[in-house]
């Protein structure tokens, strides 16, 4: 585990990428049973279900103590001074368990859904952080500019985060980068990882499961890869495979989660993959549970 502490955030905790397909009563109930495991931050991400700030406050108001961290607010979802708003009323009603982490989108969301166009990365996202910080509105006696982290995967937005962030999140990216990140993060800021996992003991279930979820995170990481050395990434070998998603038994997982934190990750949060979206994977989240929540 890393000698810099959780931040606050708990060593592991769960990302909950399949939440829009449940109903507001299912998303309060998986939450309940994600806090009483013992898990110490709930992370979920914001593509084109429910909008973040609003999720946020549902996952807040029905835990007590667990963390919740918007884990991709899309920065062309809301204007800047609407963010910050927002963000500075959840940390009024929730002090010190909301996290911010802002996505620079991608353009197909931004320009085809929002209707935004699509800037780029590194320069709107600094705008945005510039923004943020003179933003006029939210409650009074706040601060104007709660911890926020930024969603990163490349080496530029790692940096910015390190300039101008409490640190970054990454998801879906092998333990040889959480080293890279942690280097370019420095010493003190903080570094979330994401991991993509696969919990079965069948190895034909994990096995397709995996490649299936390795292929589809493909795209935006390719030359990320090339560069830590996978070759041609589009190949999908069984290599690059095993080290984008975990997948096996509990132990396994378990596992790979000790790489990262022993790779410089402070908090590593679980992207289960299933082959039912529809249903939380609670069997799942209590395996797990036994082996890494605290």
């Amino acid at each position: 585990m890393s000698a810099r502490g959780t931040h606050g955030l708990g060593r592991i905790g769960i990302w909950a990428g399949d939440f829009d397909h449940l109903s507001a009563t299912g998303v309060r109930k998986a939450a309940a049973v994600i806090e009483d495991l013992g898990y110490g931050t709930l992370w979920f991400p914001e593509l084109m279900g429910r909008e973040a700030m609003a999720q946020a406050a549902i996952l807040l108001s029905v835990t007590r103590h667990m963390s919740v961290a918007a884990g991709m607010t899309d920065i062309y979802a809301r204007d800047p001074v609407t963010a910050a708003a927002a963000q500075r009323t959840l940390e009024e009603a929730f002090p010190g368990r909301f996290l911010l982490s802002l996505w620079d989108s991608h353009p197909s969301l931004a320009e085809d859904i929002r209707r935004h166009h699509f800037g780029p990365p590194l320069a709107t996202m600094r705008s945005y952080l510039d923004a943020l910080d003179t933003a006029p509105f939210g409650p009074p006696d706040t601060a104007a500019s709660p911890h926020r982290v930024l969603a990163a995967l490349d080496r530029d937005m790692l940096a910015l985060a390190a300039e101008r962030a409490r640190g970054a999140t990454v998801l879906g990216m092998p333990i040889e980068y959480t080293r890279t990140a942690r280097t370019l993060l420095g010493d003190d800021g903080l570094l979330a990882i994401t991991q993509m996992c696969v919990l079965s003991h069948d190895h034909t279930v994990t096995a397709d499961l995996a490649r299936t979820t390795a292929a589809a995170a493909l795209p935006n990481r390719r030359e990320l890869l090339r560069g830590l050395g996978y070759g041609n990434p589009e190949a999908l070998n069984d290599r690059l495979v095993d080290s984008l998603v975990a997948h096996g038994s509990a132990e396994d997982i378990a596992h790979r989660v000790q790489q990262h934190l022993d790779a410089g990750a402070d908090h590593v949060s679980l992207h289960l993959m299933t082959t039912t979206p529809d249903s939380p994977p609670v069997r799942e989240w209590e395996q797990l549970a036994m082996h890494l929540a605290a």
